[in-house]
């Protein structure tokens, strides 16, 4: 899937240019649009409007001396990011109340790091979800508008009860900003309710108050919140805690998801593949779903390493990994050791899934691999079982033995069920 982010640059310095494109040049998901004056930022939006993300501009242009740019792209909704060369409190304030993401002193090239890293951070808010619980309107609506500003997807809650309910509808909810003083279910209650099912490395907590007590913030803490935010907050503080936890919750979540990996192919682990695979087989059996088991083994391949080494034979499993990926993905895929790979399609009948596998083999087949000068074909041999077995073990290794029976018949065949019976 293509990250690329299309970015309105609007800078009038040619050494504030040079030092942008270089650190632009870095970043392979960024791709930026210059422009020098506020007549030129209007004409690259008429011709690349539809395609940009976000706006990064010079608040003092020679024909905009007076920020009118800024004006200009938030018109055009674009999430502006004002670069500036000084920095003065009461004309940020009117910029954050404009509607602006961030402003940005031209420091060095650190703030223009930060400036870019920025972009992308806006472009990964669009998947977070955020749940917002204050009985009070008026900043209920404040936080929902700071949260889409940096294109989180803001929901709303009344109370506590409501922030339940909410939470029932969306699972995928990341993080929850709760006020402390509400009716119904305060906020203490709120998270000591969610901690009974959320963990802080599954949903992020943090917690708001107008009230004057020092302890507050323990207490919350104490009773499972993530952080906390004193009440009247400036838009730095509220916008650098949110991005401080989203980041640490990402973080852990992507030291999750290496521990499930293979490290050749990128692929689901066994490990992975058994924790979901018997949540999916206790469903088949309690519901009477079907289940497809498949094996499935490269033909040939100790040929591969000896003829080619291997080096080629990893090169060629990274690529069959990746078809393997782009044609099952959708399913529970793994690979199992050496050149084996499991995989469970939930929903389908045996002879769906053989169907499935089947047309995979086909397109490997006819899908050449290329390792270093070396040019060649990959086919693979699969059992496919839909009998459950006394547990997905044993449902493996049925398939298993189909595969043995697919090996031994010629290999390049896919056996089911059908073929046994």
């Amino acid at each position: 899937m293509s990250h690329i982010k299309k970015v309105l640059v609007v800078e009038d310095s040619h050494i504030v240019t040079k030092v942008l494109r270089h650190v632009i040049k870095t970043d392979p998901g960024i791709e930026a649009v210059y422009a020098a004056s506020f007549a030129e930022a209007r004409e690259r939006y008429q011709q690349h409007g539809e395609t940009l993300f976000a706006a990064l501009v010079d608040l003092n242009l020679p024909d905009a001396p007076d920020g009118e740019v800024v004006d200009y792209t938030l018109s055009k909704n674009l999430p502006t990011i004002v670069l500036t060369g000084s920095f003065d409190e009461e004309r940020r304030e009117k910029l954050l109340s404009k509607g602006i993401v961030d402003y940005v002193s031209k420091e060095g090239r650190f703030s223009y790091s930060y400036a870019i890293n920025l972009v992308n951070r806006l472009y990964k808010n669009q998947d977070i979800k955020v749940l917002v619980v204050d009985d009070s309107e008026t900043s209920r609506n404040l936080i929902c508008d700071m949260l889409e500003r940096h294109k989180y997807q803001a929901l709303a809650a009344v109370d506590g009860v409501d922030a339940v309910r909410v939470l029932l509808k969306n699972p995928d909810v990341k993080l929850l900003i709760t006020d402390y003083q509400m009716p119904n279910m305060d906020g203490f209650e709120l998270v000591q309710n969610i901690r009974v099912k959320y963990e802080k490395s599954d949903l992020v907590i943090i917690g708001l108050s107008a009230e004057g007590q020092g302890s507050l913030s323990a207490k919350f803490i104490k009773n499972g919140a993530n952080d906390f935010l004193p009440k009247p907050f400036n838009h730095e503080e509220f916008y650098c805690r949110v991005m401080h936890n989203v980041e640490s919750l990402e973080l852990i979540e992507q030291i999750r998801d290496s521990i499930n990996r293979d490290n050749l192919t990128g692929l689901f682990n066994r490990r992975y593949f058994f924790d979901r695979g018997e949540e999916l087989y206790r469903h088949a059996r309690e519901s009477g779903s079907p289940l497809a088991a498949v094996v499935l083994d490269v033909d040939y391949f100790k040929q591969i390493n000896d003829r080619y080494g291997h080096e080629v034979g990893d090169a060629a499993l990274q690529q069959f990994a990746t078809l393997l990926d782009d044609t099952l993905g959708r399913f529970v895929l793994a690979r199992a050791s050496g050149q084996e790979f499991f995989v469970l399609l939930p929903g389908l009948n045996n002879e769906q899934a053989i169907s499935v596998i089947d047309k995979v083999r086909t397109i490997s087949t006819a899908t050449p691999i290329q390792a270093g000068d070396h040019r060649f074909s990959l086919t693979f041999s699969a059992g496919v079982t839909n009998q459950l077995c006394d547990d997905l073990d044993a449902q493996l290794n049925l398939a298993n033995t189909y595969l043995l029976r697919a090996k031994d018949a010629g290999r390049e065949l896919v056996i089911g069920d059908e073929e046994e019976e």
